[in-house]
């Protein structure tokens, strides 16, 4: 099948880059509007009891969000004086009655929680109008510009106030981490190749693959909803792995002209060779992103489906752009300074660092997995969290606001646990209201309850807000959750638990319930997959336990980093004591199928050579000198790629950029460089182990290069 595309391309490569010049337009103008479709948030589900407890309130007691908090401040006033009101209604009563829904403030609803102890400060929400997020952020969009005074400080924030903003820096980061990129990998891949024309190649793949993400996500979004989070994690996929699925192709085709093949078999020997390392590392990499559907969450999807799509358009345009690109410059590919030849060109660097390892291989691969080991530790002690509005940076508008709020006002601000109470009759009624205060009592009665009160009561319905002096998301905040869900209601009435603590505790039991799905999804279909392209048991198992290990090695140091605080001075970061809960499940997925890009390459090289001879150490060896150069420069350029999106304001990004850093500079290197050699040696012949009754299997479905 590669051998007849490889020809194809050949043939028609005049076709395919036409093809490609007219995808790039349209792409191009198509996903320059993707941020417009796209949300914030998608961290909580429908089917939990918190998100059916905020579906009720909304649908009974009407919509209680806080879509747009102004924060009104002045120097000269106090929020008595006629001069402070007048100037702060003239900014509320000038918002349009079509775009908002509501107006609460200081001077209307005479609630002293929303004035600062100083008297000075003061704060008004703003119901925006629209069924959807969508619509509301449409609409504050439409009115946040008038949301200003000349006579006092006025700082908007809030929920749409967040969408707004990380959108805004989401756009500003990925622009700014393209710019730094590409030109960074291009004088790379000059250094690389020493020739500007191959160089320029991996470049232009990585374009196409930017390009065609960004129009997938929007296109996704027409059809569902895409979280703004998956579009720095998806470009990033993209692009760094068009780079290196070039990379390969055009270092191979570059050996097969060098080996004196004419262009179109040199072509043909790439596409059969190369890019059947590229068809299993893509179909590896984009199975492990797939294991983000299991969450229901939209953030989670949005990465699987949009990463997916960029894993699966690099390895496409590197497969048929790239093939066309090869035919058509041929020979022009070449070093333009070729290096004097080695007596013997397979015992390079490369094979002398393998043949070191494996000649004391329980030393070294001991001492490895002890460092690994070391570095993991500090992931014992990670503290879950959620993410808010210190995903921004400082600057941001709807940070500050935030920060003042939990500094000036935070008895107006949280609503940890809602209780949404539904009973058999009118609420509003004498039987009614005996009902929800002998249950209020029962909530007040919890241990860490501060206090309880009715503040929602409409038909048959009404709303407790319990108050607690434990943080939402914090062990003590879940407890409380659980204690009072296990409260006995009214009779013949129902609770629905919500608020943010309800929020996280849900989360938390989904993903412990959903996590091991996760983990076998992946673990089964790449030891599969490499089965079928290996045709071994022992290889799939030793890769992913290598695989596990320096993830390990990568949750340390993310938890090092960014839970405890170190290098944020250097990263530009505020630590928030915790790492968001989905975060390492993120990093897991991506990194796992990055690893195993490079475990594919490499144990595609090391078994080209093993069938050849049928030596185990020397196969190895062999492979690795191989492969290690193409590996290491692959990996740099993927870090280059990885490390200019860590650059993002947006938190979220940072973490899962320097995670995803952090995973394959130990996996390209001391994994494969060291611990790979050493376990090979020691498993020697039976790393090519397959029973009897499985061989006719893969002698039938193997993904062979011949």
């Amino acid at each position: 099948m590669l051998d007849l595309l490889g020809r194809f391309a050949h043939q028609v490569r005049w076709w395919v880059i036409a093809g490609a010049t007219v995808f790039l337009a349209a792409a191009g103008a198509w996903g320059a509007n993707a941020f417009d479709d796209l949300a914030v948030g998608g961290f909580t589900y429908a089917a939990s009891e918190s998100s059916r407890a905020a579906e009720v309130e909304r649908e009974r007691l009407g919509r209680n969000d806080a879509d747009v908090v102004v924060l009104f401040g002045s120097d000269r006033w106090t929020v008595e004086e006629p001069a402070y009101r007048t100037a702060a209604q003239q900014v509320l009563d000038q918002l349009p009655a079509d775009r908002v829904e509501g107006v609460t403030d200081y001077w209307r609803a005479s609630e002293p929680a929303l004035v600062s102890a100083d008297r000075r400060e003061t704060f008004a929400v703003v119901q925006i109008a629209g069924a959807t997020e969508n619509e509301r952020l449409t609409n504050y969009l439409a009115v946040k510009d008038t949301l200003d005074s000349p006579e006092l400080d006025v700082t908007v924030g809030g929920p749409l106030a967040l969408v707004d903003d990380v959108n805004t820096q989401s756009k500003a980061d990925l622009t700014r981490a393209e710019a730094m990129a590409l030109p960074i990998l291009f004088l790379l891949l000059v250094l690389i190749f020493r020739n500007v024309l191959a160089a320029l190649l991996p470049v232009l793949v990585g374009v196409l693959a930017i390009v065609g993400s960004m129009a997938g996500l929007r296109l996704l979004a027409q059809f569902t909803d895409v979280s703004i989070f998956a579009v720095n994690v998806v470009t990033l996929l993209g692009l760094g792995l068009a780079v290196d699925y070039s990379l390969f192709m055009v270092s191979r085709f570059r050996e097969e002209i060098g080996a004196g093949h004419p262009v179109p078999q040199a072509v043909r020997r790439t596409m059969v060779t190369a890019g059947r390392t590229i068809v299993v590392s893509a179909v590896t990499v984009a199975l492990a992103l797939a294991s983000l559907a299991v969450f229901p969450q939209v953030f989670l999807r949005s990465i699987a489906v949009g990463g997916v799509t960029a894993v699966l358009l690099a390895g496409f345009f590197s497969l048929t752009v790239m093939a066309a690109m090869l035919a058509l410059l041929g020979t022009r590919l070449r070093e333009r300074r070729r290096r004097p030849a080695a007596t013997d060109p397979d015992s390079g660097a490369w094979a002398r660092i393998a043949r070191t390892v494996m000649r004391r291989p329980v030393l070294v691969g001991g001492a490895v997995i002890a460092v690994l080991v070391v570095l993991g530790l500090p992931f014992l002690r990670i503290s879950y969290g959620w993410l808010d509005t210190r995903v921004l940076p400082a600057s941001a508008a709807s940070r500050q606001v935030q920060d003042t709020l939990e500094q000036s006002f935070p008895d107006s601000v949280t609503r940890p646990i809602d209780a949404i109470v539904t009973l058999a009759g009118p609420a509003t009624e004498p039987a009614g209201r005996q009902e929800i205060a002998a249950y209020l009592e029962r909530v007040a009665a919890l241990p860490g309850v501060r206090h309880a009160d009715v503040t929602g009561l409409a038909g048959d319905t009404a709303r407790i807000t319990v108050r607690f002096d434990a943080e939402p998301i914090s062990a003590e905040g879940r407890e409380l959750v659980d204690a009072v869900r296990a409260l006995e209601p009214p009779p013949a009435g129902t609770v629905l638990v919500g608020g943010d603590a309800a929020g996280f505790a849900d989360l938390m039991d989904m993903l412990a319930e959903r996590l091991p799905w996760m983990a076998l999804l992946v673990v089964v279909t790449t030891f599969l997959l490499l089965f079928f392209s290996f045709g071994s048991l022992v290889l799939p198992v030793k890769a992913i336990l290598m695989n596990v290990l320096s993830l390990t090695a990568a949750f340390g140091a993310v938890v090092w980093i960014f839970q405890d605080g170190h290098l944020d001075g250097l990263l530009r970061f505020t630590s928030t004591g915790n790492i968001d809960v989905v975060q390492p499940i993120l990093i897991f997925a991506v990194a796992f199928g990055l690893s195993m890009d490079y475990e594919v390459f490499l144990l595609s090289r090391i078994r080209e050579h093993y069938d050849l001879i049928g030596d185990n150490t020397e196969a190895v060896a062999v492979g690795l000198q191989r492969s290690g150069r193409i590996i290491t420069s692959a990996a740099l350029l993927l870090v280059v790629v990885i490390v200019s999106f860590a650059t993002s304001s947006v938190l979220v990004v940072k973490i899962i950029g320097i995670g995803l850093a952090i995973a394959v500079v130990v996996d390209a290197t001391i994994v494969r460089a060291l611990l790979m050699p050493a376990t090979m040696r020691l498993l020697g012949r039976f790393n090519w182990w397959v029973p009897g009754p499985l061989r006719p299997l893969y002698n039938r479905w193997g993904i062979r290069a011949d």
